[in-house]
């Protein structure tokens, strides 16, 4: 049960709480509308997921759910997209990790090479503890939990009673009609609650699955998502929305302007073991979604192998060297711009295993929850529109570039 919730909370509590405030703040207090949006539709996502996962109880998450309501087609799109946004988000908390790093010790991203190195540095390492085994990464991921919630929510709490209520003002100064920047917001909040299914994807190595997943779900949503707002509302009532959009590390910033520079390298220190804990689970879950379509044949087959200790270790290394290319192709950029591009393309990926998930609980899932259901299905279709015209195409051209991959399969299936 704690290690599926740890799996939960840090999975969704990783770089957006100390990155997003950087992301949000043109648009100022109008995003606390789109927390209050986003919270609503992750908690009617998490008791979605959780009824899927008493229904369909295996390895998979989301590609399971897809398979079982409308077939292989929908299932091969279901894994190939949930991939794909994994190792985009891979890429977006490594460089968040970089970015945390280097507000502890500066000379480590003095440079965009640096920053860079950085980023894979812990990339990699949280892929040399995944492929020692699901277990040893289970176990990092309660250690690195525990040690990132407390302190958050201690910082939230407290830094509250500190902020400048001008700093909220004007409520929105997007240039953005209101309506058009609390969708915006939603798509980016959204990177925060992104995890909140991590809990169903290794049901295969969960202990009463139908029962732990369920309440594992709901409950890391709540926990990370009060967490996660509280110290973002936070940050923005501290510091102006100037210095906010610049930083590459806006919480410790926050931080150092309040209690010193002593507070400050607690919270870069924070930020650095939050975005490994986060990493490490992200790394897992980006192979076991295609080790689950593998096994069915909708994948190669090679991401259904597994090593010695359990792990598919191909699946591991190939959604690492994705998201290593992926920094390096754009390791030129700000670090906030990288962020920022990679959590939309990420989120776009995502929000279609969620339109399709909550589609399949309304086709096939049962009598229960279907208002939930159509309400969860309603808000995944809004947060994907508020990607952006960008993030859209780029979703769009990486899932097509599966395409081929699938007719493949299903050729040598028919051979077969």
């Amino acid at each position: 049960m704690w290690s599926a919730t740890a799996l939960v909370v840090g999975s969704m509590i990783g770089s957006g709480v100390f990155l997003l405030p950087a992301s949000l703040a043109p648009y100022g207090a109008s995003s606390l509308l789109g927390w209050g949006v986003t919270l609503c539709g992750a908690v009617l996502l998490a008791l979605t997921f959780a009824r899927l996962a008493r229904r369909w109880p295996r390895t998979g998450g989301p590609y399971v759910f897809a398979r079982e309501g409308f077939g292989d087609a929908a299932g091969f799109i279901v894994a190939w997209s949930y991939w794909v946004s994994v190792w985009c988000g891979s890429a977006a908390i490594a460089v968040a990790f970089a970015g945390s790093l280097g507000s502890a010790w500066p000379a480590l991203t003095a440079t965009p090479l640096r920053a860079a190195g950085c980023a894979l540095g812990g990339l990699w390492l949280c892929s040399a503890v995944n492929l020692a085994g699901v277990r040893e990464a289970g176990r990092m991921q309660v250690a690195t939990t525990v040690l990132k919630v407390l302190p958050l929510l201690l910082f939230g709490g407290v830094a509250l009673w500190f902020v400048d209520a001008s700093h909220y003002r004007p409520f929105n100064p997007s240039g953005e009609s209101l309506p058009g920047a609390v969708q915006s917001t939603v798509a980016l909040t959204l990177w925060a609650f992104l995890g909140l299914e991590a809990a169903t994807i290794p049901a295969g190595a969960i202990r009463n699955p139908e029962r732990t997943i369920a309440r594992a779900t709901v409950l890391g949503t709540l926990l990370a998502g009060i967490a996660t707002i509280l110290a973002c509302t936070a940050v923005l009532g501290l510091l102006p929305a100037e210095m906010v959009k610049t930083s590459p590390s806006p919480m410790a910033d926050a931080a150092r302007s309040l209690w010193g520079t002593g507070a400050g390298f607690g919270i870069a220190v924070l930020a650095a073991v939050s975005c490994l804990g986060a990493l490490n689970a992200w790394v897992l879950i980006s192979a076991q979604v295609p080790f689950a379509a593998a096994r069915d044949g909708l994948m190669p087959r090679r991401f259904a192998r597994v090593n010695a200790r359990g792990t598919p270790a191909f699946g591991v290394i190939v959604s690492s060297a994705l998201s290593s290319l992926l920094v390096l192709s754009n390791y030129s950029h700000s670090l906030v711009q990288l962020f920022t591009f990679s959590i939309l393309l990420s989120t776009a990926a995502t929000l279609l295993p969620y339109v399709v998930s909550t589609a399949a609980w309304l086709r096939r899932g049962g009598k229960g929850g279907r208002i939930i259901g159509l309400l969860a299905l309603a808000y995944s279709v809004y947060a994907l529109l508020g990607t952006g015209r960008e993030s859209l195409l780029w979703g769009a051209g990486l899932l097509l570039a599966g395409a081929p991959i699938y007719a493949w399969l299903r050729l040598r299936r028919a051979d077969g």
